[in-house]
C-alpha cells in the first residue's frame, strides 16, 4: 500500500521523469533522485552548486569501482568454489574491464541518461563505463549494500554478461605476444611513440609492437598498458594472417 502511494506521489513529482527512468533500469523506484542524475554526469558537464563547488560523477564512479569490484568477487568466489585466486582474479577482471563496462552500460540504457559534452559523446573514452561504476555508487548510497548486489547479480551478470565465456577468452594479447616472442626467439619491444591529452585533459598514450625491430602493431589507449594491449593485439594478428611480415621478422 505504502509503495503503491509512493507510486501515485511520483506522478506529480517534478523529477517524475528521472525518477521513472531509473526505475526502467534498476527495476526499484529510487529514494534520492540527486545521486543518480549526479551519476550520469560526465566531468565535461559540470554543474556548481550553491556553495560554489563544482561536482559531477567522478566521486562516485571511485565509489561504484569499489562495490562492484566487492559484489563481482562475491558472486565469483561462490560460483567457482573449486578455482584458485589467480583464475578468480583474472575473470573479476575480464568482466570489469573498461570494454565490458561500456557495452553493459548501452545494454541498460545508461547512454540514453548520460549527460556530457557532444564532443565527449563521439571520443574513445569509456564514459559510459564509468558512468555505470557511478550509478552503481548512487544505487549503494541510496539503497544498500543488499539491493546493489541484487542489481548486479539480476541486471548485470545475469541479463547482460556470460560469465562461463568470459573466463574462457584469452584478452591478455601482450602476454600471449610474449609468449610467442620467447618461444620463437624473437626479441619483443614496445616503443611509446607519443603521449598526449584529449580536451577532457585525460592522456592518451600511443605505442608500437616490435618484433626483431619491425613494427607489429600500434595502439592507442589511456593508459600505457591499453595502448601496448591493442599493439599487441594487432601484432598478433599480423603474425597469423602476414606471411610476408613473418618472412621479415625472422631475418635477421
Amino acid at each position: 500500500m505504502i509503495n503503491l502511494l509512493h507510486r501515485i506521489r511520483l506522478l506529480f513529482h517534478p523529477k517524475k521523469e528521472s525518477y521513472f527512468a531509473i526505475y526502467k533500469i534498476t527495476g526499484v523506484f529510487p529514494r534520492n533522485v540527486s545521486l543518480y542524475e549526479e551519476a550520469l554526469l560526465h566531468k565535461s558537464y559540470s554543474i556548481e552548486n550553491h556553495k560554489g563547488h563544482y561536482y559531477n560523477n567522478e566521486r562516485l564512479e571511485f565509489l561504484g569501482d569499489a562495490i562492484l569490484d566487492a559484489v563481482i568477487a562475491d558472486i565469483l568466489f561462490k560460483k567457482y568454489n573449486r578455482r584458485n585466486e589467480g583464475f578468480l582474479t583474472n575473470t573479476r577482471s575480464k568482466i570489469v574491464k573498461r570494454e565490458t563496462l561500456d557495452m553493459v552500460s548501452r545494454e541498460l540504457g545508461l547512454h540514453k541518461l548520460l549527460v556530457a559534452s557532444s564532443y565527449t559523446k563521439l571520443q574513445k573514452n569509456h564514459i559510459l563505463g564509468n558512468a555505470l561504476e557511478a550509478f552503481i555508487g548512487a544505487i549503494y548510497l541510496d539503497l544498500g549494500y543488499a539491493k546493489t548486489y541484487r542489481f548486479v547479480a539480476e541486471k548485470i551478470i545475469k541479463a547482460c554478461i556470460n560469465i562461463d565465456a568470459i573466463a574462457k577468452k584469452e584478452v591478455n594479447f601482450k602476454s600471449k605476444l610474449l609468449e610467442w616472442s620467447q618461444k620463437y626467439k624473437v626479441e619483443l619491444e614496445f616503443n611509446l611513440v607519443e603521449k598526449y591529452k584529449d580536451n577532457d585533459n585525460n592522456p592518451i598514450f600511443h605505442s608500437q609492437a616490435l618484433l626483431n625491430g619491425k613494427l607489429g602493431g600500434v595502439g592507442t589507449g589511456y593508459s600505457k598498458k591499453e595502448s601496448q594491449q591493442e599493439a599487441s593485439q594487432m601484432a598478433l594478428r599480423k603474425i597469423k594472417t602476414d606471411k610476408a611480415f613473418l618472412r621479415d621478422v625472422f631475418i635477421v
